[in-house]
């Protein structure tokens, strides 16, 4: 489901209950990479928080959930009205633009199966229990390389005893040492969310789900 379409009029932000949502930057002749994800943690339409009303990126649902919408004049109208509300979703932008700088940094400077350890984290840190149905197309996007590239980092991260990848799925089996294989490409946008919010997206299941 598209949430929202990069260039055109954000028509309702989106406030996640469960699943994950996922904002992906395009280019002209169609190269396409994951900018930044939210879940239960956050919302779509940060656009409309800073008032410019276009998206500049396409956000879809990546893993399938429920949410509550909003039109954009009408949270507008409630920031207006609360300047603790609109102090607490600036602060929620901040943290997805610190999410968005390590993201950038991670593409740019970490080994694939660190990325993909990182990405893998994320989304497990929004959902409930450790299977992420996450197809190796949606992945070869969070990690802007081919679908080759999405095999070779799985089966890294299988052969450490990490995951499991079954067709559409990646189960965790060791949340710790998917965390040690991340290295420091995960952490830093989750202190800052943290900090900016008060508590951090965690995953209610234990570190090793012993599948």
């Amino acid at each position: 489901m598209t949430l929202e379409k990069p260039g055109e009029p954000i028509e309702l932000v989106y406030f996640l209950k469960s699943g994950v949502g996922s904002t992906v930057a395009f280019s002209k002749n169609g190269r396409r990479i994951e900018t930044g994800l939210f879940g239960y943690d956050g919302m779509s339409g940060t656009a409309a928080v800073l008032q410019t009303g276009h998206a500049s990126h396409k956000t879809f649902m990546q893993v399938a959930g429920e949410g509550m919408v909003i039109e954009p004049s009408r949270l507008q109208d409630l920031m207006e009205q609360s300047p603790s509300f609109q102090d607490h979703l600036l602060r929620y932008v901040q943290a997805m633009m610190t999410q968005t700088s390590q993201t950038a940094l991670s593409n740019g400077q970490a080994k694939l199966e660190e990325r993909l350890a990182r990405w893998l984290l994320m989304c497990h840190d929004r959902i409930s229990g450790n299977e992420m149905d996450l197809t190796h197309e949606f992945l070869s996007i969070m990690l802007g390389v081919r679908r080759a590239g999405v095999t070779v980092g799985t089966h890294i991260l299988e052969g450490k005893g990490l995951i499991r990848a079954k067709r559409g799925k990646i189960i965790l089996l060791d949340r710790e040492g998917l965390e040690a294989e991340a290295q420091d490409s995960y952490g830093t946008p989750e202190a800052e969310y943290t900090r900016l919010i008060g508590f951090h997206p965690t995953n209610s299941e234990t570190s090793r789900a012993g599948v």
